[in-house]
């Protein structure tokens, strides 16, 4: 009887321990599936919130940044700033910004979200732009064949900026192309324009009607001209109180640069961070199958680099 008996122990034990196996699994599961969604979770908000990577497009801050430069952008450093736009789409979200740390300094490089072409009162699409902030709120800038002056005082050429300004301005791009509608500016004869500051006070009538019209609808109002009388809003009047501060930005590259001259000023509320380092840089012409090729381009001297 006791072989029997034994024999049956067995395989009671082996028939229980199939259900222990199964609810093991389903346990390790979940456990897997929580760590992955916190992971997820944790990577959002950092992205979202602390810290972002970003791409090189373009020429605008050579030398400083070079086309295929990948870099880390701080976006805590001008405080927290909600998205704007709900995440991979192109749908508007309500945004506030909570101030922390400190505010943009004058030769900082700053990554914010395009506020849209000189007649556009929203982008087409969301894209982020990168450029060094020359002009802070209240600042009066002007440039001076090509030499860039802030407050009468003349600024310090970027040390790793691209010089190739002209003495004489771009006749393509005089006048038409010009921030804002109506000046006679230039790429290298420009201003002087005051950068707009929460709070100030702008005279708003029939010849300055076309510099701020775009301007105050951005800021989320309707203005009209009509006989030679400014409604905001409906209501007749001849003044504007700025909601806030906003920024001039210039690229490294100044002759090759889409920037505050053609577009205007850089809301507070679209930034979106400051560019800290490089972490990988290569050229992005050579597509990544060709292996050997890729690898030749990537620029070793650059990796690690803070972005000044």
């Amino acid at each position: 009887m006791m072989p029997e008996q034994s024999k049956h122990n067995e395989d009671t034990e082996k028939t229980d321990s199939s259900p222990h196996k199964e609810e093991n699994i389903a346990s390790t599961l979940i456990e897997y599936g929580k760590t992955i969604l916190i992971t997820l979770l944790v990577a959002v908000f950092l992205k979202l919130f602390v810290v972002d990577a970003y791409c090189i497009p373009s020429t605008s801050m050579e030398n400083t940044l070079l086309v295929g430069d990948f870099l880390m952008v701080n976006k805590l450093a001008y405080g927290i700033h909600t998205p704007r736009h709900l995440p991979f789409t192109a749908t508007s979200l309500f945004s506030f910004t909570l101030s922390l740390f400190r505010d943009v300094h004058r030769g900082d490089v700053v990554v914010f979200e395009f506020p849209g072409g000189k007649n556009e009162v929203k982008p087409v699409e969301s894209v982020n732009y990168i450029k060094r902030c020359i002009g802070l709120p209240g600042d009066t800038v002007e440039i001076r064949f090509g030499k860039v002056f802030v407050n009468g005082i003349e600024t310090n050429f970027p040390m790793h900026g691209k010089n190739t300004i002209h003495l004489t301005d771009n006749v393509f791009r005089r006048n038409a192309e010009m921030y804002p509608e109506g000046s006679a500016f230039g790429d290298v004869n420009y201003g002087p324009v005051v950068v707009p500051k929460q709070n100030e006070i702008l005279k708003i009538d029939p010849i300055t009607f076309s510099k701020w019209h775009i301007f105050i609808e951005r800021e989320g109002h309707t203005i009209q001209f009509n006989a030679d009388t400014i409604l905001i809003d409906g209501a007749i009047t001849s003044s504007y109180r700025v909601q806030q501060n906003y920024y001039f930005v210039l690229g490294d590259n100044r002759d090759n640069s889409m920037d505050s001259r053609y577009w205007g000023f850089v809301p507070n509320d679209h930034l979106i961070g400051e560019a800290l380092f490089i972490y990988w840089s290569w050229d992005p012409e050579i597509p990544v199958y060709s292996l050997s090729e890729k690898y030749s381009t990537i620029r070793w001297n650059r990796i690690g680099t803070l972005i000044r």
